[in-house]
Parts: C-alpha cells; structure tokens; sequence
C-alpha cells in the first residue's frame, strides 16, 4: 500500500517546481519561509533572509505603505493583487506582481500571510552613464567637465529653464565662448582658473533672468593630476524668489509697504556705524500723521488705514530712491536720509508735507515732522531718534490751536 502523501512534502514539492516567488511573512513582517523562485526573483538565499524583515526588499518610499499592508492584514482587509516595487540583492528595483493570501489558526484568525510574486518589469540598475544621464536630464541642474585649456568635454542636464544651447553644442567650446566673455577675471570664469589650481568654490551666479548656485572643483586624473575642472550648477531661481519674498514679509509693512521698525532700526544703527567712520553725514525724519485717532472715529479704521497709505505714497514720491522710508509704529512713519545735511532734510521734510496738503482727498490730511543730523544732533541711534522727536512734539504742540483737518470737512 502507497504511503500517504504529508502535507508538508506537498506543499515543499509546489515550492520548488514553481517559478513564482513564494515567501510567507508573520504579521510583523519577518519573513519565515523562502521558496527557490524568491531566491531567483530577489537574489537572496533563504538563509540570507528567514527571520529577516521583509522591509529589506522595499525601497524606503514603500515602508509606510507596508506597514498600512501589515495593518489591513490583521483585519483580514489587504489588497489581494498589486504591483509594486521591490529590491534586488544587488541594490537594483524591480516591479513585481503580488498576491497575497492569509494563513489562518484553527480559530480563523490570522496569523501570517502567503505572498507570491511574479517580476513584471526590472527597474534601471542605479549605476551606469545611461542611468545617470537619465537622472540629470530630469534634475533643474547642469555639470560640466573641461580640459586644462578650459574646454567643455562633457556635459550632463537640460533642465535649465531659459538653455538655449542643446548640450552636445556645448561640446569643444571654450567657458569664455559659452559665457560670450573675454575677461578671464569676470565670474565664473575667474572660479574655474581657481579650480585649475586645485581651488574648490561655492557661490551665485544669475544668467539670463535664472539664479544658479555653482560649484566648482578641479578635475584630477587616477594619479590626481590636475587635468581640468568639474562644475555643477543647480538651479535656484524660485528658491531665490521664496526668500526674497520671505525676507520683504519680515521687513516691511503690510499695510503700507514701507520699510517696518526693526528694519529701519537696523539701517540706522548701520549708518551710524559707516558715519562714524567716514565721519558723513546723514539725516533722520520722524513724522507722526496729525489727528489720526480723530480720523478713526468720525470715519471708522477702514479711512483711518487709507490715510496711513496716503501718507506712505507721499513719502516714496518725494524721497530719493537712496533714502529709507518706514512706518515706524502706528501713526509715526520715519526716513532715513544718506548723506543728507539739514538743508536736504528739510526741504524734503517741506516737500512731503506741501505733497501731503495738496492731495484733495477727504478727509484732508497733515502731518509733524521732526529731524535730526548725524553727528551734529547725535553720535548714536538713541540720540539721533531723541533729538528728532523732540523738534516733532515741539512743532505737534504748535499745531494744537489749529483746527484738525477731520473736524474742517
């Protein structure tokens, strides 16, 4: 009589005529079975990977996504068939077809999960010049190598926004033609002669409206002779624009778009630094906008804010574009004169108020303003502001007896 079949010698004799890859996992995704055709399939032996984390063929992209597998399996709720990637013991991926089938106790929980796997396409090996071609034509950058006469002999990436040139065009120009620059002391090419003497650098450079960040090393030979240089130039120009914008924000005002207090102040304090030793003058205004509270409550906050802005526009058409104008708090607005004498002062301080007055909106608008003159009034920030804001209060309180343009209407 024919001895009985074992299950489990069945099941070893599936394992090993199939050529799918078979591997079970418990429910915390340690492997604990390993079929021949997985070997094949994954590269490892099942003594490599019995007891190991199935996590070792996922790309680190693909573990949260396990991890929701292992989740849903406990619910028994897991996707029967999917494709997704996996890695080979030689570090490369490949697309693979999975199914997966629970393994259930006799109380029909269960308790580890039968995957079978079948390749459905084998992803690019992550080494190679293809592989790298690839790679830099889809990054916003460019690298380039040249000879120690300074011509392109390679270039990878085309991904430069506003490149007219494709790069087998770069190829056998020199950096002064690609630059159209003849002076051999103009950046970049003053960074790349640096790399021809084993100089490294670092720095910006914007070309045709784009920011790059460029880096520049010398291209050294087996034996580390220098034979030319090796640059990489990443594109930046919309991170530019983010902190640029950023950096407006965190220094001006948002109402009226002059420059804010702490910017002013720090502008000031610079100034005082380069008048002391240049020993340059420089003047300061402070201007407090008359009546403003009177404003906001015969006309509400709205009419009280297009005054400050009235105000603002003033300002910026009648300072200089080297001058500095902030909103300094509330209903007190400042400028920062550069190399200004009293006179300049205050013939800008009567322009702006004459500018202010003629302007035919209602409610019309007045405005004190006090100056003070680096280093006559003051050697320091707080001096200068002191000064200044005394000559205002001293022309407020002369304006008091005067009715207020709010109450005029």
């Amino acid at each position: 009589m024919p001895s009985q079949l074992r299950a489990e010698q069945l099941l070893a004799a599936i394992l090993l005529s199939t050529e799918d890859a078979v591997l079970s996992f418990s429910l915390d995704g340690t492997v604990q079975t390993w079929s021949p055709g997985a070997q094949r399939l994954y590269g490892f032996a099942d003594s490599e990977i019995i007891g190991e984390p199935l996590a070792r063929l996922l790309p680190t992209a693909d573990a949260p996504a396990f991890e929701g597998l292992l989740r849903a399996a406990i619910s028994g709720e897991f996707p029967n068939q999917e494709t997704s990637p996996r890695l080979h013991r030689d570090g490369s991926q490949i697309l693979v077809r999975l199914s997966h089938t629970p393994v259930r106790d006799d109380n029909g929980h269960i308790i580890a999960i039968v995957e079978n796997g079948a390749l459905a396409s084998r992803a690019i090996q992550p080494a190679g010049e293809e592989y790298l071609k690839l790679l830099m034509d889809q990054m916003p950058m460019v690298v380039w190598t040249t000879d120690i006469d300074l011509r392109i002999t390679s270039c990878l990436g085309t991904r430069l926004r506003g490149a007219k040139i494709r790069n087998e065009e770069w190829l056998g120009k020199s950096v002064y033609e690609y630059l159209k620059c003849s002076d051999r002391h103009t950046t970049p090419i003053v960074q790349h002669y640096e790399a021809l003497r084993g100089v490294s650098s670092q720095f910006e450079y914007k070309r045709n409206n784009r920011t790059l960040e460029l880096h520049l090393e010398p291209l050294r030979s087996p034996s580390s002779a220098i034979i030319g240089c090796v640059g990489a130039g990443l594109d930046i120009t919309e991170r530019k624009k983010n902190e640029e914008k950023l950096h407006y924000q965190a220094t001006h005002d948002a109402l009226t778009g002059l420059a804010n207090y702490r910017e002013f102040l720090d502008s000031l304090e610079r100034e005082v630094r380069r008048g002391g030793r240049s020993n340059r003058s420089f003047a300061v205004l402070l201007l407090d906008l008359d009546e403003l509270k009177t404003i906001n409550d015969r006309f509400g906050h709205l009419a009280g804010n297009r005054a400050l802005k009235r105000l603002s526009e003033v300002m910026k058409e009648q300072c200089r574009v080297t001058d500095l104008a902030a909103r300094y708090g509330g209903d007190e607005f400042a400028v920062l004169l550069v190399d200004g004498d009293p006179g300049m002062a205050r013939q800008i301080a009567c322009r702006i108020e004459h500018a202010l007055g003629a302007r035919r909106e209602e409610p019309r608008l007045s405005v004190s303003i006090g100056l003070s003159v680096f280093p006559d009034d003051g050697r320091s920030v707080q001096e200068l502001l002191e000064a200044a804001d005394r000559e205002l209060y001293q022309r407020k309180r002369g304006t008091r007896d005067r009715v207020s343009p709010a109450r005029a209407r």
